[in-house]
């Protein structure tokens, strides 16, 4: 992999990170309930462990999934695919929803259910993993490092 298209994987990654960071609770709402406007906002990891010889084909159905997800759904904010460097058939999708409605939507679209049915037997195991912040001002600040060092 390119060094330019890794400095472009991690600069996407940091940024859906930050803005989860942004958007998460974060500490007392009634103080700033400018903060707490995402309150009912769904942020998850799926952790996907692929059958090896279906790798492949895996990937590229995901893709097509999450590249649809994000351009036809506004509530799905990020849908990012990832994969371990050391073991590729274990996958990490980071997933961002404005709401509880939007995800709920998002399981009913096309796009979606044709993911879901054609890499059924493709899925070694699953794992839904629900996330919040645990430090948006410190995620802030690193992420406004990161600017000034590119």
């Amino acid at each position: 992999m390119s060094q330019f298209v890794k400095t472009a994987c991690f600069t996407i990654l940091c940024s859906l990170v930050y803005i989860v960071s942004l958007l998460s609770f974060s500490g007392d709402a009634a103080a700033d309930p400018e903060q707490n406007i995402e309150q009912g906002m769904i942020v998850r990891i799926s952790e996907i462990e692929i059958e090896p010889d279906y790798l492949q084909e895996y990937n590229s159905i995901l893709q097509e999934e999450a590249a649809a997800s994000v351009k036809l759904e506004p509530g799905v904010l990020a849908i990012f695919p990832m994969f371990e460097k050391e073991r590729p058939n274990q996958i990490r999708v980071l997933e961002i929803y404005a709401s509880q409605q939007a995800y709920l939507s998002h399981l009913q679209t096309p796009h979606f259910i044709k993911y879901k049915t054609t890499t059924l037997k493709m899925v070694k195991s699953l794992r839904l993993v629900d996330m919040h912040s645990i430090d948006p001002a410190t995620m802030a600040d690193i992420f406004g490092k990161m600017q000034t060092a590119h």
